[in-house]
């Protein structure tokens, strides 16, 4: 009973800081700021990628920056993808409509299988670098990097499709009051 007392006071405050999030910047709720979120997204992942390839074989500030700038580019996309999609890039939400819940199912199963590929594009380049000079690292670094770009697909994914929402769905206060 308790168990069952705290999961309902979580899923309470996650559904307040949805809420919360949903009158987060309401001028960027549509289809083009989100594509352009989407994009700089991607293109962090591939510079992140990139520079896992390049681990060793350039200095090491040249590296760090490669892969800081990234991370940083990209968590901040991240991040703003998450605010403006909504509770669909959420792990759990009651608040879902039929339409948000179909997908979150969608993306989550092709953010999935993306990832399961990313995993197998990293153990053959595991098994190719591994006999090299600092293979291993080599290896631990586009692990992490595919890794982070697979998870983040799915909101890449929401953030490039998803339609301009309804401006009546925030005049009946689901999205800025």
């Amino acid at each position: 009973m308790k168990l069952t007392a705290y999961w309902e006071r979580q899923l309470d405050k996650l559904d307040s800081w949805e809420e919360q999030k949903s009158r987060q910047l309401p001028g960027w709720r549509d289809r083009k700021h989100r594509r352009t979120l989407a994009g700089v997204l991607a293109g962090a992942d591939v510079v992140l990628i990139g520079s896992a390839t390049i681990f060793t074989k350039v200095d090491t500030w040249v590296y760090f920056g490669l892969w800081a700038g990234s991370l940083l580019a990209g968590g901040a996309a991240f991040f703003l993808l998450r605010v403006l999609t909504g509770r669909m890039t959420a792990g759990f939400s009651r608040l879902l409509d039929e339409r948000e819940r179909e997908w979150r199912h969608r993306v989550t199963y092709v953010g999935y299988q993306v990832l399961s590929y990313l995993m197998v594009a990293a153990l053959i380049y595991l098994l190719l670098v591994s006999h090299t000079e600092e293979g291993g690292a080599r290896g631990a670094m586009m692990l992490s990097a595919l890794l982070i770009t697979g998870t983040t697909v799915p909101s890449i994914i929401l953030g490039w499709a998803l339609p301009d929402d309804d401006p009546e769905d925030f005049e009946e206060g689901m999205g800025n009051d």
